[in-house]
């Protein structure tokens, strides 16, 4: 009787990660278990769920707390197009084709899974880390918009009150493509396929909207 070697061979055992792979696979496991669940597990939890022993997961991060810290920078920070503001300020172009171009690229980062249920987990449990992310968009965007709006439409610089109340205009159109993601990943309900045509109508209502709204605001302070 021949020997059934294929079937009888030991399988060849398991490639030992370098601790970089391990690393980075027990980050994408707590990015997914997260994402998932939100932040309310012990790290003995999280170990046993991301697969590894708890003494291992504290080998790669002391605590729970530089765990939560890593994800974000790795979900958020990480993902940050330093190319965004180049293209804004990037006066060769109209800046509708120039906040097209932005949008579609900032619609293509965050509306994933794991971006929107951790930043709304984060926002409900964990006080304050989410402003890192929410200060540079403010610094680096926001303001940048605003700045361009002026230039492209000719309207007069703002005081400092009606600057605040024009950083709102920029948070609603914003707030508007992060709840595709809400509608998607939270209540579960469809979404259009093409959302960069979304974008486009989206943007195009902004600019539309925004400039008369603002000369509004100079009118009536005068």
């Amino acid at each position: 009787m021949k020997k059934k070697t294929a079937e009888t061979a030991a399988p060849a055992p398991a490639r030992r990660l370098n601790p970089e792979e391990r690393e980075e696979q027990i980050v994408q496991k707590a990015i997914r278990y997260f994402a998932a669940h939100g932040f309310s597990a012990s790290t003995r939890e999280l170990a046993k769920e991301i697969g590894v022993t708890q003494p291992l997961l504290y080998r790669y991060f002391p605590s729970k707390e530089a765990l939560v810290d890593r994800v974000f920078d790795e979900v958020y920070l990480s993902r940050w197009n330093p190319d965004w503001e180049d293209w804004l300020k990037d006066r060769s172009l109209p800046l509708k084709q120039r906040m097209f171009l932005y949008y579609k690229d900032y619609a293509r980062i965050i509306l994933k899974n794991e971006w929107i249920r951790i930043f709304i987990f984060a926002g409900l449990t964990r006080e304050g880390i989410n402003n890192r992310y929410l200060t540079r968009m403010r610094e680096k965007i926001f303001d940048l918009v605003l700045q361009e709006l002026r230039h492209e439409f000719g309207i007069a610089t703002p005081t400092p009150e009606q600057n605040e109340l024009e950083v709102e205009l920029v948070w609603s159109l914003h707030a508007s493509i992060f709840y595709i993601g809400v509608r998607k990943w939270v209540y579960g309900l469809p979404v259009p396929k093409d959302i960069d045509a979304l974008i486009e109508l989206k943007v195009a209502s902004f600019l539309d909207g925004a400039p008369v709204t603002m000369r509004a605001m100079r009118k009536q302070s005068t």
